[in-house]
């Protein structure tokens, strides 16, 4: 015959490839099922062969038969393909937004000309915002630290909370692996499923705080007039931003994030200009004993807990890299885009502190309206007035900056968890964390916007148990190689480890963290033996016991199930 089964399958292939929207499994799913019917169909044609009466016979076997079959088989592949394109994905596929899942990015996926100079600045934008600049005033505001203190653990705790960031960021360009994908060969299949749930809560709960805060100044402009944002339409503001960038993936992310940076840092530098000239700026007394400590282990604990937060999101933007880009050049590219943005915005933070310490009217503002209240002190009465409402604008709008890779983290944190969720494009889970980030941070900026930050304190616990088990995982029983991850297996429930080991040690560590945590809420046993206040050791313990538990239980989980 003159026929070419591998030509049919060729074809097959490449239409269902240009169908950017189905994931690589079903387009694995396609392949296979149209190589075993034409096998099949092979197979029935050379039996009828070998029966076939003679050509002088009644009977004629008909050659196009098993062609034409083929072809009707393929229509039908097509068909069924094209019908899984609903609407909402074809408008994606049109307007140009990214519609790739969690699958692995392959070599042909990436973009040859994206450099490492994205990676960075994405999280330095991300951090050049006022949540950062927020949490660097509770230092003096909160743990009567001085200026000094609060500086020395703003520089140490950061440097511990990033390392895992960058370092984690290598991961994707090498593997092509989204961080909650490759956590379950950091992990183990269970644990990582666990682990994006929290990750997906944490996305949504950090999206509702920095929503409320920024909603909140922009509240405070143009209040004496009358004429001031609501709460809930500054919600709307922020969300909407949010979606705007989200709603397209990957590269808009990396466009948005390479200059949002620019105004919010011009605004900082005006804020630093005000409070040099107001000289309302002090250092503060140097103190010391055993509720100094407590107070700057409490305070390191946030700070850690901010910086290291974009861990589980690390590998998400570096997977579209070229394979062979530079790793240590990654790395320290990493390093530099985060603690910039996150030692500048924090330290200027805690100097606005200090001038709140020093004047009772500037305290008032910062008790009654937190840091929005403190930026509104320093920027608009008896300041720049208009000029200083305006950066009070640009600066509540930064929030979108540092939402942005919670709600594309979302999506695929959510697909992570559980196969069937794949179906569901990436674009909807966005949407819907974004659904949920402002129908929940609208009524907490009425009545409940202190539980929420309660509550995310404690979630940020759950990053230093997930760093102590990866880190474990790699450096231990995968010999710090690459090679030891066999990218086939992503989706392999019965070769990927399991996760008893990764399991137990969360369930270890969060008793750690229990122990050791210091809220207002809730007092660890252990921390409240440190000075007249407590001193937040939950990390510390967190990761310590995670640690020990996992690298107890890994070697048996290893030797019993081979995984």
């Amino acid at each position: 015959m003159g026929f070419s089964f591998k030509g049919l399958v060729d074809k097959q292939t490449h239409e269902v490839s240009t169908l950017s929207d189905v994931s690589d499994m079903e387009k694995q799913d396609v392949r296979t099922k149209v190589l075993d019917k034409g096998e099949q169909d092979m197979y029935e044609y050379s039996q009828s062969q070998s029966h076939s009466p003679t050509p002088g016979g009644s009977e004629k076997y008909e050659p196009r038969t098993f062609l034409d079959e083929a072809e009707d088989d393929l229509y039908a592949v097509e068909s069924a393909v094209e019908a899984k394109l609903s609407w909402f994905n074809r408008l994606a596929i049109a307007m140009k937004a990214e519609t790739k899942g969690i699958e692995p990015v392959t070599e042909e996926e990436r973009n040859p000309d994206e450099s490492v100079v994205n990676a960075a600045s994405m999280w330095f934008s991300a951090n050049m915002v006022i949540a950062a600049y927020s949490l660097g005033g509770l230092g003096p505001m909160i743990y009567n630290l001085n200026f000094g203190t609060s500086v020395l653990v703003i520089v140490f705790f950061n440097i511990l909370g990033l390392l895992p960031v960058a370092y984690f960021s290598v991961f994707g360009c090498e593997l092509g692996l989204r961080q909650m994908v490759l956590s379950r060969y950091l992990l183990g299949n269970v644990t990582a499923r666990i682990f994006a749930l929290i990750n997906v809560i944490a996305c949504v709960g950090w999206g509702i705080v920095n929503t409320v805060s920024s909603a909140q100044l922009l509240n405070m402009v143009n209040n004496e007039s009358g004429h001031a944002c609501p709460l809930w339409a500054g919600c709307l503001v922020i969300v909407g931003g949010t979606v705007c960038v989200t709603f397209f993936g990957y590269t808009v992310i990396h466009q948005y994030e390479k200059w949002s940076w620019v105004p919010n840092f011009a605004v900082f530098l005006v804020i630093i200009a005000r409070l040099a000239k107001s000289h309302k700026f002090i250092g503060g007394e140097w103190t010391s004993g055993p509720t100094t400590a407590g107070n700057v282990l409490s305070f390191g604990c946030t700070v850690y807990g901010f910086a290291t937060g974009w861990t589980t999101y690390a590998a998400d933007y570096t997977v579209y890299m070229p394979k062979n880009t530079n790793k240590y050049k990654i790395f320290f590219s990493l390093v530099a885009g985060l603690s910039f943005p996150l030692f500048f915005t924090m330290i200027l933070g805690a100097a606005s502190a200090m001038g709140a310490v020093s004047d009772p009217v500037w305290g008032q503002y910062y008790k009654e309206n937190s840091i929005g209240g403190l930026t509104y002190a320093i920027l608009v009465p008896n300041s720049l007035h208009g000029f200083g409402q305006f950066c009070c604008v640009i600066l509540a709008l930064s929030t979108i900056a540092n939402n942005v890779p919670n709600m594309y983290t979302i999506a695929l944190s959510v697909q992570a968890m559980w196969e069937p969720f794949t179906k569901v494009p990436r674009v909807v889970w966005t949407l819907a964390g974004n659904a949920a980030t402002v129908g929940i941070a609208i009524p907490a900026c009425y009545y409940f916007d202190s539980f929420m930050q309660n509550f995310m304190d404690t979630i940020g616990y759950y990053l230093a148990i997930y760093t102590g088990i990866a880190l474990s995982e790699h450096f231990i029983y995968r010999r710090n190689s690459f090679a030891s991850y066999n990218i086939d297996e992503w989706n392999d429930n019965s070769k990927l480890p399991i996760g008893i080991a990764g399991t137990c040690a969360l369930i270890v560590g969060a008793f750690g963290v229990a122990l050791g945590m210091c809220q207002t809420y809730w007092v660890g046993e252990i921390s409240r033996l440190i000075g007249k206040y407590g001193g937040d050791i939950g990390f510390e313990l967190g990761m310590s016991w995670a640690i020990i538990t996992y690298n107890v239980i890994r070697p048996f989980e290893i030797k019993y199930f081979g995984r």
